[in-house]
């Protein structure tokens, strides 16, 4: 819903607060697009520092299908 709450005719400024419970799914989830957004940012955003936070398992498991 917080993706889409521009379409709904929200002008002013909202606040999302996410509740994760530890070791859930939902916790999973969040530490994936961490993983491939510390990726992103050192491939195209050539920040250097953001790989180092991948394994090479992390790697692994983001390029395999």
């Amino acid at each position: 819903a917080m993706d889409r709450i521009h379409r709904m005719g929200q002008y002013r400024p909202i606040k999302v607060t996410r509740i994760i419970i530890e070791n859930s799914i939902e916790s999973r989830i969040i530490q994936l697009q961490k993983k491939k957004q510390w990726l992103a940012d050192s491939t195209i955003g050539r920040d250097s520092k953001a790989l180092e936070h991948l394994s090479s398992q992390d790697m692994q498991f983001l390029f395999s299908s």
